[in-house]
This record gives structure tokens, sequence and C-alpha cells, in this order.
């Protein structure tokens, strides 16, 4: 039996449609379902249970000898809500509730941490150091969450048999309808661009950067599922990892990617950041994938082109879900 928390959501439900192509029969869903929009990302997927996120402690202790592995993916991901408490509730005791939780019964945890952790980057981006986490600084209280619990997990002298924490840089993909804001701007861009015909970009608030040529690390939500079932085979190697593609590019790059997808004429234009973002926008970000190929994978990771190609083309053309 796998657990899947945050099933419901973007990351979650394409993972367990890959587990499901993969041959895995036996998933478990954990989320909070009370959300209409996120049903249809679950609604073709064949599961042995859906547990209600408050509910699943009680449910493990019951059923906790069954259970082979745990991806913890559940999480609040809203980079603009500034309510600390929330992100402490279910990013921080929630993660070290699960955490304890997979010592006592012997399993073993892949967890979701985010490239949100490395802040503004003056630190840089790589994962080789187990000090770094106590050095950076957040951007965000989401940021801030997931940092404070990954510097928590290092400090624990009790740890799962094996724990892989994985900071996922810019995800894109299927199955993130319902994000809003927080949807990628590749699904922002297929929208605008169908709509009016153009796409309008934040536009650089500093002098170092070209408007559209703020560059991060853009990495399609399959090739992250890919690790994930790698991760959960090799069972080896415990500890924090880049889940990135290894390349920044820019959101000039990704736009005239989705524009050619779409069969459209390039039209680009440039707005002001929000203010409410802009002193805690990210201008640069890539991930330093040394440490995940070290320990034997090999894969190679989807091009930009490739990947807005396939997600424009076989999902957000086609109102489909992965």
């Amino acid at each position: 039996m796998i657990i899947v928390t945050g099933a419901a959501g973007f990351i979650g439900s394409c993972l367990i449609g890959e587990l499901r192509r993969q041959g895995w029969q036996d998933i478990v869903a954990v989320d909070d379902f009370s959300r209409a929009d996120k049903a249809p990302n679950l609604l073709k997927k064949e599961l042995s249970a859906k547990v209600d996120r408050m509910d699943f402690f009680t449910w493990l202790d019951a059923n906790e000898k069954l259970v082979q592995f745990i991806f913890h993916l559940g999480a609040k991901t809203d980079t603009t809500l500034f309510d600390v408490a929330v992100f402490d509730e279910l990013n921080v005791r929630y993660s070290q509730r699960l955490w304890e939780a997979c010592i006592k019964y012997g399993i073993p945890l892949v967890y979701a941490s985010s490239a949100a952790t490395y802040g503004g980057g003056e630190f840089g981006y790589s994962d080789a150091d187990d000090g770094l986490p106590f050095k950076l600084k957040p951007l965000n209280p989401y940021g801030e969450s997931k940092n404070e619990f990954d510097k928590w997990a290092l400090q624990q002298e009790k740890k799962p048999f094996f724990w892989a924490g994985l900071k996922f840089f810019n995800v894109y993909g299927p199955n993130e309808y319902h994000k809003g804001r927080m949807a990628s701007v590749v699904f922002h861009a297929f929208n605008q661009i169908r709509d009016t015909g153009g796409m309008k970009l934040f536009r650089s608030h500093r002098p170092d950067y070209r408007d559209g040529e703020q560059q991060r690390d853009f990495i399609y939500v399959k090739d992250l599922c890919a690790v994930c079932l790698w991760l959960m085979e090799h069972r080896k190697n415990s500890g924090l990892y880049n889940l990135g593609s290894g390349t920044a590019r820019s959101f000039n790059d990704l736009v005239r990617a989705t524009f050619t997808a779409m069969g459209k004429e390039e039209r680009i234009s440039y707005i002001d950041t929000p203010a409410d973002i802009r002193d805690k926008y990210q201008y640069f970000t890539e991930a330093d994938m040394r440490k995940l190929r070290a320990i034997g994978y090999a894969r190679p990771f989807t091009s930009l082109e490739e990947g807005v190609n396939d997600y424009v083309k076989n999902y957000l053309m086609q109102a489909a879900y992965c």
C-alpha cells in the first residue's frame, strides 16, 4: 500500500496517475476533499481509500502494517499568504507528526520541501551542505515553514530508515486547473494567449535583468514523478535533495514555447510586478542536481520546450487530466 498526502492537488494527483500507470494497485489518497474544484484530479483514478487529512493518523494507527511507503505532498503552498499560524500547523506540525509515525511504524518517507527555502539565492542553490538550511532566509512564510521542517528533520536523532526531502523548483504540468493565482506561468500564458492573443509578464525592477529575463528552474511534473518513483525503489542515501531540471530559463523562453505549442504568433508585453510580492520576488533559481545524480539517478530531464509542448497540446488544449 502506497500513501499519497495532498492527493487531490496538482502534484499528488499526477503522482497517483503515474503510480497507477506503473502497475501499483493499492493506493490510499489523503487530503481535504471538501474542494469541488480539485475533485476532477482524482475522478478516473482507482483508489483503495480516500482518507481526510484530519483523520489520517487514526487511520494509520489501524492500518500501518499494510503501508509500504508514504509520499507526503500535502501542504499549504500559497506564497502570497502571510498567516504564519496556518503554515505552522499544516506545513510544520503535521509533517512532524507524520515523520514520527514513520519512525514508529518503520515506513519510508519522501516529503515535499521547496526551492522557496533558498530565498533570494544569496547562499546559492546547493543541496550538498546540510548546514545550509540553518543559514537560509526565505522570502515568505511558506518558504520559512518548509525550511523550518527541513531544519527540524536534519536535527532529529531518530529518523525513518529511509527519508528524502525534495526541494521542488518551479513545477508545471497537468492537473493544476484549480490553483488560481498560484498556477504555473504556462497555465496562465495559455489562458491569456487563448483569450487575448498575447501574454503579459512581470516587468523587471532590477537593472541587472531585462524585462521577462528573470530566470527560474522549470521542471515538468512528469519528471518530478519519475524521481519520486525512483526514490521509492532506491530507498538509500537519505537526505535533502533539489528537484529541478538543473537549467535556469527565462520567463520569455517559457512564454515563447507556449506560443509555439499553440501555433500562435508571439506577442509579449510587460506589466509592473504587484506591490505585495515585489520585494519577495525571486529573480533567479537553478537547482544544483549533482547530489541526486551522484546516488544514481540517470534519467534525463525534459527540456522546457518539450515539456511545454506536451502540456499545452495534450492537456490544456484538450482540457484533459493526467
